[in-house]
């Protein structure tokens, strides 16, 4: 049982259960906007964002404590490692106009993590990172997201930024900021307050009454569409209830794996959903 538990949490802790959640974003744009399967693209995205992700959340730990990493935490750098060359393949069997976009990205993942001088007065302390700029956190992630999940699979086919394109951007820009709030809840207890965090600004409850607005928004765009589709907005209906279930219910106390899995899952679920309809 520990040997299960174990992997489990190295599979998370990887950020391989997020990096499933952006391939899958990125699977339903393809699917919404009738593309063909973009193996290279998909494959991308998740080594992408398993060095991504790994590369953020572990870059401060690894510089300043190499030598006493613990086992656990150079397992996920080797593996990281491995996952970074197998991004590094698949790039290079993308398009120019995709490759441009992903270096945009790549910037501002890089100073997402390291620090960069910004004027003191405006973040309080110098040599400061994108993260810790009051506000700013969970406006990025959404961003970064929806270019990742919308734009480069748009764009790695040649295909026509149109109404519906933006609309389906518009869409994942308002389901991953809810997909943020349960994380920003959870975290209430450890965020410094320069963090500036939705729910620090204004409360849990008001954080979730944004959140449901959001959520709906996000499903009334889908009737903006030139082309509506009835397995479509069943299918953003049904993970519109999912989710809305799970930021009601998501609060300070949550269970570890609430938001790292449960959460984290919907975009799989999402996914999962299209393919049944199918």
């Amino acid at each position: 049982m520990n040997v299960l538990k174990r992997i489990f949490n190295f599979y998370l802790n990887s950020s391989v259960h997020v990096a499933f959640a952006a391939l899958a974003l990125a699977w339903v744009t393809l699917i919404e906007l009738n593309l063909k399967f973009d193996k290279e693209l998909l494959y991308f995205v998740f080594f992408a964002t398993i060095t991504g992700y790994n590369f953020v959340k572990f870059f401060g730990v690894a510089k300043f404590h190499h030598r006493s990493l613990a086992g656990w935490l150079k397992s996920i750098q080797v593996f990281s490692l491995f996952a970074f060359f197998a991004m590094s393949y698949y790039l290079f069997q993308l398009k120019l106009n995709t490759l441009v976009c992903i270096a945009v990205l790549g910037v501002i993942t890089f100073f997402y993590a390291i620090p960069i001088m910004i004027p003191k007065h405006y973040l309080f302390d110098d040599h400061k990172n994108l993260r810790q700029i009051g506000g700013l956190k969970v406006y990025l992630i959404a961003l970064i997201w929806t270019v990742t999940a919308v734009v480069l699979p748009v764009v790695n086919q040649d295909y026509e930024i149109n109404t519906d394109v933006l609309i389906i951007g518009l869409q994942r820009l308002c389901y991953v900021l809810v997909l943020m709030f349960p994380f920003e809840i959870r975290d209430l207890n450890y965020d410094s307050l320069k963090l500036a965090t939705i729910p620090q600004k204004i409360g849990v409850k008001k954080t979730k009454v944004i959140g449901v607005s959001l959520l709906a928004i996000f499903f009334m765009l889908d009737f903006f569409k030139d082309e509506l589709v009835a397995d479509t907005v069943l299918s953003t209906l049904l993970i519109t209830s999912v989710t809305l279930l799970l930021l009601l219910f998501s609060n300070k106390n949550q269970s570890k794996y609430y938001s790292a899995f449960w959460v984290e899952s919907l975009p799989i679920v999402w996914l999962l959903i299209l393919f049944l309809f199918a």
